[in-house]
């Protein structure tokens, strides 16, 4: 096949990119593309990209790529039918790598690139960030080693887990704070995106889904509300895919394909709703709780360390009313509601005024709170 050498060197449309010259620079097994479109809006331009054959796009792609070393979130332009469109390098391994003759190049579809939205999830939340939950936390200590060194483990390798409890207690938190930590990809997803409109759907969906996590391994799958999908089999009759999705996510789950150095992490307000056989497959259940009155304290002078306002607030107090609430609800409910109530009434300070407002706003019942600010 000959190759456009002359114009790859010339052409300045990928001026980061270099052609291989150094022996120690290995050749690239695989590239996994998404189409991103122009980097211009003109009206003449079309973004969409619809590949017909795809093993003729693979050919077409190697012959004009051929030789440039490529990187994990880096782009591609095209140099010939389509000037300068551009594809974003999803996925190479390894990274940092030639493409050669025998590269596999593969562009994401359209389910694909929708999953693809929630690769990555990045945040600045440690660990040591959350207050609380020391239990779950115990576990990322594990989950932490293992993908770090994941042959290590063997056999003994830690791969479902389950998080349950209610909801705004850190479940997601957590998990994208371990992310984050190990800097490693997120797949962090609704149960619900994975329900398909036609038969097969969903089971091709949560395949590609653990397929996704194993190429760019090690990584953390995250399917929050995983009861909507793992519903137990006697649902049937009322959704006719839950024995689809079940059967797939078992298959998943049990590592009939390699998953090494992927860990499944499901979270659920309702364990018993799941089906018998996929909670089976959690090694671990683990449950978050609500805080006590030291950590909804840790929360609110965490939480008011950020604060846009100055505030004379009793934290004592706060402590008091937020009883049975969670993390989330401290956040959204009273401290986010009152000081919003302050701007809106052009104050410099939040105080129990706006705390008062709050909790009529949010409708929150709690014996401590009548008489609490007089």
């Amino acid at each position: 096949m000959k190759t456009n050498n002359k114009t790859q060197e010339t052409k300045p449309s990928n001026p980061k990119s270099k052609t291989a010259q150094k022996e120690n620079t290995p050749f690239a097994e695989s590239v996994v593309l998404k189409p991103v479109g122009y980097p211009f809006d003109f009206a003449m331009m079309e973004n969409n990209l619809e590949i017909i054959d795809k093993t003729l796009f693979e050919e077409y792609a190697r012959e004009q790529w051929l030789g440039l070393v490529v990187k994990e979130n880096s782009y591609l332009f095209d140099q010939k039918i389509i000037p300068d469109y551009g594809f974003q390098i999803v996925s190479v391994s390894p990274n940092n790598s030639i493409i050669a003759e025998n590269t596999e190049i593969k562009l994401l579809d359209i389910e694909e690139r929708n999953l693809d939205t929630v690769k990555r999830i990045k945040t600045n939340v440690k660990i040591s960030d959350i207050v609380g939950q020391e239990n779950a936390k115990n576990k990322t200590k594990v989950l932490i080693k293992y993908l770090e060194e994941p042959d290590k483990f063997g056999e003994w390798a830690p791969k479902n887990i389950l998080f349950y409890g209610f909801p705004g207690t850190g479940k997601t938190m957590l998990v994208k704070a371990l992310a984050n930590e190990l800097d490693v990809p997120l797949y962090l997803i609704k149960a619900t995106s994975l329900i398909g409109e036609h038969v097969g759907d969903s089971a091709s969906k949560i395949q590609e889904l653990f397929e996704k996590a194993q190429k760019t391994a090690p990584s953390i799958i995250f399917i929050d509300e995983i009861d909507a999908i793992a519903l137990h089999r006697s649902f049937q009759s009322l959704r006719g895919d839950v024995a689809e999705i079940v059967n797939s996510l078992l298959t998943e789950m049990d590592g009939i394909n390699d998953n090494k150095a992927v860990v499944t992490i499901g979270a659920t307000n309702n364990p018993n709703s799941i089906d018998y056989a996929v909670r089976s497959r959690f090694e671990e259940e683990i449950e978050f709780v609500l805080p006590d009155d030291n950590e909804r304290k840790s929360i609110f002078e965490n939480n008011l360390k950020t604060f846009p306002l100055k505030y004379d607030l009793n934290i004592e107090k706060l402590v008091k009313i937020s009883k049975n609430m969670s993390g989330r609800d401290i956040k959204e409910k009273i401290l986010k509601t009152a000081l919003h109530h302050a701007i809106s009434h052009d104050k410099e300070t939040v105080d129990n005024k706006d705390v008062e407002y709050a909790l009529k706003a949010s409708k929150i019942k709690n014996s401590e709170v009548k008489g609490m600010f007089e």
